[in-house]
Formats: C-alpha cells, structure tokens, sequence
C-alpha cells in the first residue's frame, strides 16, 4: 500500500516536499516514481528513482526544480518540489515498480499506485 502525502495550497516561488510511505518490507527492491495529473491533462511523469536511489531519471519539465529521494529505512520516497508555478497544479501520485532494476518513466510499467496528494499553487 502506497500512501502519498505533503500536499496542499502555496503560492508561486513556494516549496513542497511531498512522501510516499510504503507498506512491505520489500520497498527497498522497488523503483519508485512520482507523476501527476492536471484537470482535463493525460498523466504526466515527473521522476523517479532506482531501488538504492543510485540512479534516478527527471522530467525536463521540472528538471532543476523538482528532486526525488528516498529513505528505505523509512520506506517512504520524497518529491522535492521548489520555486512552485500555478501550471504545477494536479494530483500527485507515488508508484511503485516491483520489478525495477532502473527507474522507468513508463507509467504502465508501475505496479502499485498511491491515492493522490493535491498540490494547488496560486499565483
């Protein structure tokens, strides 16, 4: 079970972090990523992060603002998310990749998926 967290309303230039916390002891063999979803928008990926966290792979859209982590002795995965733009607004959701050995942007290769964290920044 996938719990995503952090969300809620900010202004412009503001900054989030938002988590993942995962249930299982297997988190730590998983590729986790972050995507998102815009009112009226297709599912966008934004990030994600190899099992060990050695390897992650970022969108262009918010490379250089946004950062994934994670912490598997905590078993959650973070999203920096820094200098916050009204267009960043949407449902961010945390998934997990069972079989991952590297970070795929490929939402269909995701296997479990949190609820959704709603991220609204005002202008």
């Amino acid at each position: 079970q996938l719990q995503a967290s952090g969300g809620g309303p900010v202004q412009a230039g503001d900054s989030l972090r938002l988590s993942c916390a995962v249930s299982g002891r297997t988190f730590s063999s998983y590729a986790m990523g972050w995507f998102r979803q815009a009112p009226g928008k297709e599912r966008e990926f934004l990030s994600a992060i190899s099992w060990n966290g050695g390897y992650t792979i970022i969108a262009d859209s918010v490379k250089g603002r946004f950062t994934i982590s994670r912490d598997n002795d905590k078993n959650t995965v973070y999203l920096q998310m820094d200098s916050l733009k009204p267009e960043d607004t949407a449902v961010y959701y945390c998934a997990a990749d069972r079989y991952g050995v590297e970070p795929v942007a490929d939402a269909g290769e995701y296997d479990y998926w949190g609820q959704g964290t709603l991220v609204t920044v005002s202008s």
